[in-house]
């Protein structure tokens, strides 16, 4: 999982600015011709802090900027990029060694070499470099170039899901090597191998590209596209709607009411994404272990995914989803508001004239934010507001930007969203490791358990799939016992495009979706319908 954050597109006036920033989609997906089909408009809620590999983006894969050593395709399933073949592994997973493809270059021209790969690795590993991801790479002792082909990454300990870590995207030394990583130009004017090239971001109003004539993977038939940026939900429905956009990620509520256009389609996609209240330990009220496990009792989960979600989820009862192979049978709990109220009787919590707790003169009262113009997590925070208030607690909800949030995440609740897809390494770490504390929108709620640790540093360190199952089956069972967040529902993501091409499939989705992921993510491979 990846808590980097993707920010959010701020101020109305950007939005008013943005509803006639973009051109129209070309008859607005009414349409069929060639020139239509060439160039794609998106809304899309967000977009990203930087462009650069080196800082966290595209570490997932999907960027259509740059390629990594290896990618996913539809079904996740790891496939070459920039390598010729999936690794070769030796030392018994302490190293592994990649081969480069022959003629491939930049969107400037200049060749792909191993050193670019070694320069890639080694600036993130950098701790100089500002990549809250780093700790994803932990495993790496060292990587180094064998001629101009050919890359070896040495372990310092057998890491079972290493090979999906070099989806990363590869940058090129001869650009970036003589910037500052946190602040040289490189990231916001990105030069990758990938399919297309960054012609144009106006912030929180649109990111336009064009195809990269040297892309070693072929011509897209889609020769340009633009992300447009639309914070809120609503105004993206309606600039779809109107035929300004050709598409749009939208919540389920708004997905709906394009159920009967012919002219468009609707994409479910399965998620990891999450939506969960972070409780900090810092906080007088969440810091409280009682707190946070009678909110975890009396919390309605499924009614969420019934009434926000209109059905397009699932309940969660931890980071990871119900379906997922890793997910530890037997933790569900039920909405259970009578055992809510025994919780904090039990822990001195006694209702006042107001129904409101409180103990040794302290109020069971908290703040709880979420950002500004998102719907599904607006109704999430209230019904969870709601929920808790019947048990004695109040939860105070409002809405902000992520720039009045962010400098209050270490003491405050925040209605967060996380998810990453692959292994349960790549979500979990970074939630709950005790080392990453309050570290960015690492482990957000600043979440300290030993016994969560070792099993996470267990479950990081070996190859054996029983232990590792052992190890993640012992963390959700100590969130049960000590939640530091609150889950409350898995999201499916919903997408609605104009019906004019083929090619169109959705993944199994990280919390990052609409800007990487949605049906999109393989837009060079689109092609008009005939």
């Amino acid at each position: 999982m990846t808590t980097r954050r993707i920010r959010s597109a701020a101020a109305a006036a950007a939005l008013a600015a943005g509803v006639t920033a973009c051109s129209a989609p070309g008859g607005g997906g009414t349409g069929g011709d060639a020139e239509a089909a060439e160039s794609v408009v998106i809304g899309v809620a967000s977009e990203p802090d930087t462009l650069s590999p080196l800082l966290g983006y595209g570490k997932d894969g999907n960027s259509k900027i740059f390629d990594g050593l290896l990618a996913r395709d539809t079904d996740l399933k790891l496939k070459p990029a920039l390598a010729t073949a999936l690794p070769k592994i030796a030392d018994g997973g302490r190293t592994y060694t990649y081969t480069l493809r022959e003629g491939v270059k930049f969107s400037d021209g200049e060749p792909l070499t191993a050193q670019d790969v070694v320069y890639t690795y080694r600036t993130v590993l950098d701790e100089k470099t500002n990549n809250t991801a780093r700790s994803e790479l932990d495993a790496v002792k060292s990587v180094s170039a064998k001629g101009d082909d050919t890359v070896v990454f040495s372990l310092k300990y057998p890491y079972a899901p290493f090979a999906a870590r070099t989806v990363l995207p590869i940058v090129p030394e001869h650009v970036a090597g003589g910037q500052d990583p946190n602040t040289g130009a490189f990231n916001t004017r990105p030069v990758g191998t990938g399919p297309y090239v960054l012609t144009d971001w106006s912030k929180g109003e649109k990111l336009t590209f064009k195809a990269n004539p040297h892309y070693w993977g072929g011509k897209p038939a889609v020769k340009s596209f633009t992300m447009a940026i639309i914070a809120d939900d609503n105004v993206r429905a309606t600039r779809l709607r109107s035929g300004d956009l050709d598409g749009a990620v939208l919540p389920p509520n708004l997905a709906a009411t394009f159920e009967k256009d012919d002219g468009r389609r609707t994409y479910e996609a399965k998620s990891y994404d999450f939506r969960a209240v972070t409780l900090p330990t810092s906080n007088k009220v969440t810091g409280d272990r009682a707190i946070r496990r009678a909110l975890d009792a009396a919390v309605d989960r499924q009614a969420m995914v019934d009434k926000i979600l209109d059905g397009a989820g699932r309940p969660a009862y931890g980071p990871l989803p119900v379906d997922d192979p890793w997910y530890e049978r037997g933790i569900e709990r039920p909405h259970d508001l009578a055992e809510a109220k025994r919780i904090l009787d039990g822990a001195g919590w006694k209702p006042g004239a107001d129904g409101v707790r409180a103990k040794d003169g302290q109020r069971a009262s908290f703040t709880l934010y979420y950002p500004s113009g998102d719907k599904v997590r607006q109704d999430h925070a209230l019904a969870y507001a709601s929920d808790a208030k019947k048990a004695g607690i109040e939860v105070k909800v409002e809405g902000a930007t992520w720039e009045v949030i962010e400098p209050r995440m270490k003491n405050d609740a925040v209605l967060a969203g996380f998810g990453s897809v692959g292994d349960p390494d790549f979500g979990l770490y970074t939630l709950l490791h005790s080392s990453l504390a309050n570290d960015g929108f690492n482990n957000m709620a600043g979440y300290d358990d030993a016994t969560v640790d070792q099993a996470l540093d267990a479950g990081r360190r070996t190859q054996d799939a029983e232990q590792r199952a052992a190890a993640y089956d012992k963390i959700q069972r100590a969130l049960v016992e000590d939640p530091g967040y609150t889950f409350l529902t898995h999201i499916d993501h919903l997408y609605v495009l104009a019906d004019r091409w083929d090619g169109l499939t959705t993944q199994l989705e990280p919390h990052e979706h609409g800007f990487a992921s949605g049906p999109w993510w393989n837009i060079e491979d689109w092609q008009p319908k005939k």
